[in-house]
């Protein structure tokens, strides 16, 4: 039966928790209405607890899920991001569509079960294995669109620039041949998804990889091409992840990567400054300023041994942040809230770091703003349960052993974060008014799972 309304006992608003919350939605999925200390209309479903605002999960490699797992071992002295990329692209050079496609639909399906309810993905693997395009050069982005479909998830696509291997225009290497791609050949790519991405509710954006994968002049040129595409776009962007890629840029240009950029491009509120880890105060005073979002992937920064966010000058400077899943060592949202708060606490040594003034329960705090900097981030109306945006819900189960008879949402809400098994409390979850996940699980849970242990399989074989 098709509901357009649902009823919730507490509800996390942008302003907060309320009581006795209705919300309503129109055959688009969008909010018509959110009441508020109101009575249920007979025949209107109740949430079996707390509801919370969708979660944006504004950074993610799908194919990197296959991989998940199997990096945990010393392949060098001394290993890092740059030891761990070698594995990465032996997997992005042997990946098919259709491996694509299933572990795709497998990963969305988990990321709807674990509380995501969008995702921007952030697509470098264009061409065939050989490194040329395919007759249709939309296959692999097709491929991902499809599967946020089958899954039911809101999807912002953004095809990444990919020209070089290292600041100053260092030419590509043979781990990179499926990445790389001409400012035309992008801009070209970009006419043809946009109608795509339309017909299904998807956004479609632009990611220049990486100050040292996209030379000055390319970065200028695809800027002002997707500008006359659509210039709300948003744009994603790599930046300051590993204290190498600092020193790198520091060599060639004898600025900071975050600085350079600031100095070099016009940064406004449709960028996503990615990762962001290795900034000076003043850039990131600078960088929080212009509005930007810190695109901040927890899990995948620690798996990495990245670094550490600087929130507190962030936050000081006004930034916005959002999380994502980035590689998918972790896909689960309020894992990403929990390791975030946790790195905090480490670097500052203190409790309960990632609080505001209106509100001081952590994971409270913590969702609103990761939902907030998430729906800027995928430049879709998915920015909490208001009139206007996308009816994406997440309910939480007050009968979780964890989670029963405490004496609040809020306290349901950080015991969900902080002290279950964090994706057991999940009971349902809304997609733009559709219900994807029910008593904790997907649909296509098993079909879409076995699909993506299919094609892991396959290419463990093909790159022993």
């Amino acid at each position: 039966m098709k509901h357009l309304s649902l009823f919730a006992e507490h509800a996390l608003l942008p302003t907060g928790w309320a009581r006795d919350v209705l919300l309503s939605w129109n055959d688009h999925g969008l909010l018509t209405d959110v009441s508020v200390q109101t009575s249920c209309p007979t025949g209107t479903p109740r949430t079996a607890g707390p509801l919370l605002p969708g979660m944006p999960n504004l950074h993610s490699h799908a194919f990197q899920r296959a991989f998940g797992g199997l990096t945990e071992y010393r392949s060098a002295t001394q290993d890092s991001f740059w030891s761990w990329r070698s594995l990465m692209y032996r997997f992005a050079a042997a990946i098919t569509p259709e491996q694509l496609e299933a572990i795709a639909t497998g990963l969305y399906v988990e990321m709807l079960e674990a509380g995501y309810t969008s995702v921007c993905e952030f697509h470098y693997v264009h061409h065939d294995r050989d490194g040329r395009p395919y007759a249709d050069d939309a296959v692999l982005s097709m491929c991902l669109l499809r599967a946020a479909a089958r899954a039911g998830i809101g999807m912002t696509l953004l095809p990444v620039l990919y020209q070089t291997s290292g600041f100053g225009a260092t030419p590509p290497n043979e781990g990179q041949r499926r990445f790389i791609r001409s400012t035309d050949n992008m801009l070209d790519l970009l006419q043809r998804l946009k109608p795509l991405c339309e017909a299904q509710g998807a956004r479609l954006g632009l990611a220049p990889h990486s100050l040292r994968a996209v030379p000055p002049d390319s970065l200028r040129e695809a800027l002002m091409g997707l500008h006359s595409i659509d210039a709300d776009a948003p744009v994603h962007i790599h930046i300051a992840e590993q204290t190498g890629e600092v020193d790198a840029c520091i060599a060639w240009s004898g600025q900071r990567p975050v600085e350079w950029l600031l100095n070099h491009t016009h940064v406004d509120a449709r960028w996503c400054l990615v990762h962001a880890t290795h900034m000076s105060a003043a850039e990131s005073a600078r960088a929080a300023q212009t509005g930007a979002v810190a695109g901040l992937c927890p899990s995948t920064e620690a798996n990495l041994g990245d670094g550490i966010f600087d929130a507190h000058t962030w936050l000081e400077s006004g930034g916005h942040w959002g999380l994502g899943s980035d590689s998918h060592a972790s896909v689960n949202a309020a894992e990403e809230m929990m390791l975030l708060e946790y790195s905090q606490r480490l670097a500052t040594r203190q409790r309960n770091v990632l609080v505001t003034e209106e509100q001081t329960s952590v994971a409270t705090a913590m969702t609103l703003a990761a939902v907030n900097g998430g729906a800027q981030a995928c430049g879709r109306k998915v920015a909490g349960l208001v009139v206007g945006q996308q009816a994406d819900a997440i309910v939480l189960d007050a009968q979780h052993p964890l989670l029963r008879n405490l004496p609040s949402p809020e306290a349901m809400l950080s015991t969900h974060v902080f002290a279950s098994h964090r994706q057991s409390a999940l009971s349902q979850v809304w997609v733009a008014g559709q219900l994807q996940v029910e008593s904790g699980r997907h649909v296509l849970h098993d079909n879409a799972s076995n699909g993506l242990i299919a094609a892991r399989q396959q290419l463990l074989e093909n790159t022993q």
